[in-house]
């Protein structure tokens, strides 16, 4: 008895409310998101709630988690590539805005109409033209096109998910680009000044795009995942135990994820490739090859620290975040619980829309705006039947 005034009270309230949000999308056309003013449309679907996250930057917060991972990176690739002065050739950009059109976020990046990372149910659009950024990758042409060869990106992306303890809408990429011209590839390869960077009429294979030479793309392939290796060593000790796998992504090839075996499962640490020379070629960078990587810092400083919830890097509470004040970024530092109370769950019903007009995704950010943070985990599971009262 109790279930079923649960589900028709539940049913009331959700109709209540989605006729309020319905009424209030007839009013309201404008949104406002860092500032500047969009016009609403049928593609807008960011809350309020992720909206909120908007400026919270915990890459910079001095000591949080997040920044001692994420300059721990910087300062190996400073280390590591550096001019003629001694000075670092790497620049870092870790304060660009979240919004970005549709054509930084996919287009410039050779991700094609209709791919499924396009979807209203996978982003956080503002209108069908500008989005939350998806990946910190968006940033790359814009950044080449300024004429930059060697640099990062450290931000705050956004992408719709589930919400459990690996998994939230929000999270922090560093990405990387590095870009060589011809000197600089066959730079310590005798009689290199000889050797091509590209070819004329070439076949694309599993090693190799069809603008790029063999021996081009081998070295920087080379030059990359020594890089890769020294920094998964930096993070995770010199006896850690890496495996290169084939991937494919639309804005690099050849491409491949670097896994590591941590705690007794290998787990994927970042993405990585040769650049696609035609990104490139739009960006004004044609007669340089380059390669880029990304990765997840909240999965890096889970793994170093012991963090068993992704939530817990938004925590404002003093007893997490003291566990890091005034520590170095190669302090060995490992994450004491902070609370002990256990789990409270509640399971809700309701019935759905007869027009299919849902995707799991409606109900977490629905979910969000109601309870927050404070609701840990959403499970989705979908029974199909009729409606009580209904023939």
């Amino acid at each position: 008895m109790f279930h079923r005034r649960l589900i028709v009270l539940f049913k009331i309230t959700h109709r209540l409310y989605s006729s309020a949000r319905a009424r209030s999308e007839e009013t309201v056309k404008y949104i406002s998101v860092n500032g500047r003013e969009f016009q609403c449309d049928s593609w807008s679907n960011v809350s309020s709630k992720i909206l909120s996250h908007l400026g919270r930057n915990l890459h910079l917060q001095q000591y949080h988690p997040l920044s001692l991972i994420k300059q721990r990176i910087v300062n190996l690739f400073y280390k590591r590539f550096v001019g003629r002065t001694g000075n670092p050739v790497f620049s870092v950009y870790n304060d660009l805005s979240p919004v970005v059109s549709v054509k930084q976020n996919f287009d410039s990046l050779l991700i094609p109409p209709g791919h499924a990372s396009r979807k209203k149910s996978d982003c956080y659009y503002i209108n069908r033209d500008y989005l939350l950024r998806a990946h910190t990758t968006a940033h790359q042409s814009e950044l080449i096109n300024m004429g930059l060869n060697n640099f990062l990106v450290v931000g705050d992306v956004y992408r719709r998910d589930e919400t459990d303890s690996t998994h939230y809408p929000v999270f922090h990429q560093v990405d990387a680009v590095r870009l060589c011209n011809k000197n600089e590839v066959f730079r310590s390869i005798e009689n290199g000044d000889e050797m091509p960077i590209f070819e004329n009429n070439g076949i694309r294979t599993a090693e190799k795009q069809e603008t790029h030479s063999l021996e081009a793309s081998k070295i920087m392939e080379e030059e990359l995942k020594a890089s890769l290796v020294m920094l998964t060593q930096d993070l995770f000790g010199q006896e850690v135990k890496y495996r290169w796998v084939d991937a494919y992504f639309p804005f690099t090839h050849p491409s491949w994820e670097l896994e590591v075996h941590h705690q007794g499962e290998w787990m994927e640490l970042l993405g990585c490739g040769i650049m696609e020379q035609r990104i490139l070629q739009n960006a004004g960078a044609q007669d340089q090859i380059g390669w880029a990587f990304g990765l997840g810092l909240e999965r890096l400083a889970m793994c170093l620290y012991d963090i068993p919830d992704i939530r817990l890097f938004w925590s404002t509470d003093t007893g997490f975040l003291s566990q890091f004040e005034n520590r170095d970024p190669y302090d060995d530092i490992k994450y004491k619980p902070i609370s002990i109370y256990p789990q409270c769950i509640s399971d809700i019903s309701f019935w759905l829309p007869e027009n299919g007009d849902y995707t799991s995704n409606d109900f977490y950010d629905l979910v969000r705006d109601i309870g927050g943070d404070t609701v840990e985990q959403f499970q989705d599971s979908l029974c199909k039947g009729k409606s009580p009262g209904r023939p």
